[in-house]
């Protein structure tokens, strides 16, 4: 498998296109969201997430492959902060163009796109992550499988008891939009095991691929 292991920098050019991408993708879909006040709360952690990961590129860039999976975590992410996560209208677009409900088939009940999200979440952040890990600290052996996992999971966990935190301190209906638990007592967990599945998905996709041969 280490044969198959390359990880090129991306270069300059191509941060840079994905970021400017995103710059517009952003902007539009700042223009009239469902709620603003939500709006604003979602994007709390992009305004910090991005300026960290531009400054980063000259100590550690990424390779297209994680600029890329971050890239679209970014845009659903500023989808569900368009419209909030609990009523994002993916179900009837994609009935609209398939001619059947996505829900109905999957026998779902609720709008799914927060968990949709969340188990892209660890597939898409994943890559990323193996990257930071190997530049800070990296693990060896069958912990080159675990860690990436247990970080997802933390920072997952982290992001769950924030949304409680803000939840608790504007309480009322942008409480309840951020939350977006749709009245699941489980909300939290649930997201949590998606985001986890996602990462599992994740580590053994790169495993196969040769991602997670150590670096000499």
């Amino acid at each position: 498998m280490a044969a198959g292991f390359q990880r090129t920098p991306a270069s300059s050019r191509y941060a840079l296109c994905l970021l400017g991408l995103f710059a517009v993708v952003w902007t539009s879909l700042a223009v009239s969201p469902w709620y603003r006040q939500d709006w604003a709360l979602e994007n709390v952690l992009v305004v910090v997430a991005v300026p960290v990961l531009a400054w980063g590129w000259r100590a550690m860039p990424l390779t297209r492959l994680s600029y890329a999976c971050l890239f679209v975590f970014g845009v659903l992410h500023e989808i569900g902060a368009h419209y909030t996560y609990a009523e994002v209208p993916y179900d009837a677009y994609f009935e609209r163009v398939a001619g059947v409900s996505l829900d109905a088939a999957l026998g779902l009940e609720r709008n799914s796109f927060d968990r949709w999200v969340h188990l892209l979440y660890g597939l898409l952040v994943t890559p990323a992550c193996v990257e930071l890990l190997d530049h800070v600290a990296p693990p060896r052996g069958i912990w080159r499988y675990l860690l990436p996992v247990s970080f997802v999971m933390s920072h997952s966990l982290l992001f769950e008891m924030f949304e409680w935190l803000a939840a608790s301190v504007f309480g009322g209906d942008l409480g309840q939009a951020y939350l977006g638990t749709q009245g699941d007592v489980w909300d939290a967990q649930k997201d949590m095991l998606m985001a986890t599945a996602g990462a599992v998905a994740a580590v053994t996709a790169l495993g196969l691929r040769g991602w997670l041969a150590p670096r000499h």
